[in-house]
């Protein structure tokens, strides 16, 4: 009994992290990307906080099977050409700038093989998380739908 009752704090912190990272005000978790051209699903980011303390993005399924249930990124340069695209980090770098809103970071765009500025909002008291890319002054924002 009293090592059940020692791993209770434990379990405790474990439940209260789960829950802060599914909760309304936080990008962290699962997002379907919906293509802004389209309006198709695309395929499933989780969004989780990097060894930096820093927000990250990896795609973790790939709904849109055009190019095969496995795609690699023929368009990417370096260390990610001809790698599959599940699995691939592709927002990375962002901090809290403001209530729901995180900036500084790049995005990956694995159809062009470039990289943006990258933003995050949360809209829709939670479901839905506005991800922009941007180059200068000029963004172009994706819905992301939590799952």
């Amino acid at each position: 009994m009293r090592t059940a009752l020692a791993a209770f704090p434990t379990l405790l912190l474990l439940a209260a992290s789960a829950a802060h990272a599914q909760s309304p005000s936080s990008a962290v978790g699962r997002w379907k990307t919906i293509d802004d051209a389209t309006g198709k699903a695309k395929s499933v980011v989780e969004v989780y906080v990097a060894k930096d303390g820093r927000l990250a993005g990896k795609v973790v399924e790939i709904l849109d099977l055009k190019d095969g249930p496995d795609p690699a990124c023929t368009e990417c340069k370096g260390a990610n050409h001809g790698k599959p695209i599940k699995g691939m980090v592709i927002l990375w770098g962002l901090q809290p700038d403001g209530a729901g809103k995180w900036a500084g970071g790049r995005v990956l765009d694995p159809e062009n093989g470039k990289d943006y500025k990258a933003k995050l909002e949360l809209l829709d008291r939670g479901r839905e998380l506005g991800m922009s890319g941007c180059i200068a002054f000029v963004c172009r924002q994706q819905l992301w739908v939590r799952e």
